[in-house]
């Protein structure tokens, strides 16, 4: 007897798309991976826990956002407006915030490993803990910083001015920080070995290292 064998048609399974009005979206910006949002109004907006990874956020306002456990790597916030935001535990690794206004903001245990800082306004912002080594941070502001603990390792931190700041417990361990302002800033307990001090201003400084050419 032969065995007959019949072919049933593959099934077609449909995949809905997924509607744009799934999205989260505020004020037209697209809070997806690699969005493009230059110039946004996202003041006092809920980010937290948004993977936002390469996204365009330059010159954006994010004045008050809240950017808690937000993923921001290879983001570009050149230029951006966070004022008083929280970015508390954010992941800034190689993003861009050249020329970033971040007066005031919580950037406490950021991870910003290798961040591109240069001209950033940190004034008076919490950097307690965060993690910047390799960071480039050269003509940054940092004037009353809360940088206790934070690890600046081999970042490349020329000319910024970090009068007033909190360096206590800080790692600048192999930093390049020459031409630099430590005017009245705290650098107890800080790991300085092999970190370059040369033509730092050190008026009023607590611990600053005036003789950094001695190995620490």
């Amino acid at each position: 007897m032969k065995q007959l064998c019949y072919l049933l048609p593959a099934l077609a399974v449909s995949i809905p798309a997924v509607a744009s009005d799934d999205i989260p979206t505020i004020n037209g910006c697209q809070l997806v991976p690699k969005t493009v949002c230059k110039g946004a109004d996202l003041r006092n907006a809920d980010l937290s826990n948004i993977d936002l990874t390469g996204a365009v956020l330059a010159g954006a306002d994010l004045r008050g956002a809240i950017l808690r456990h937000s993923t921001l790597k290879n983001a570009d916030l050149s230029k951006a407006k966070l004022d008083n935001a929280n970015l508390a535990r954010a992941d800034l690794r190689h993003a861009n915030l050249r020329g970033a206004s971040l007066r005031g903001a919580n950037l406490e245990s950021i991870n910003a490993w290798a961040l591109f800082g240069q001209v950033a306004d940190f004034s008076n912002a919490n950097l307690q803990g965060a993690n910047m080594e390799f960071s480039r941070v050269s003509k940054a502001k940092f004037h009353n910083a809360n940088m206790r603990a934070i690890n600046l390792e081999m970042a490349w931190a020329t000319k910024v001015d970090l009068k007033g700041a909190s360096l206590i417990n800080a790692n600048l361990q192999e930093a390049k920080m020459s031409g630099s302002n430590f005017e009245n800033a705290d650098l107890t307990g800080t790991r300085k070995h092999y970190a370059n001090f040369m033509d730092v201003n050190m008026e009023g400084c607590t611990a600053c290292p005036v003789d950094w050419q001695v190995p620490w």
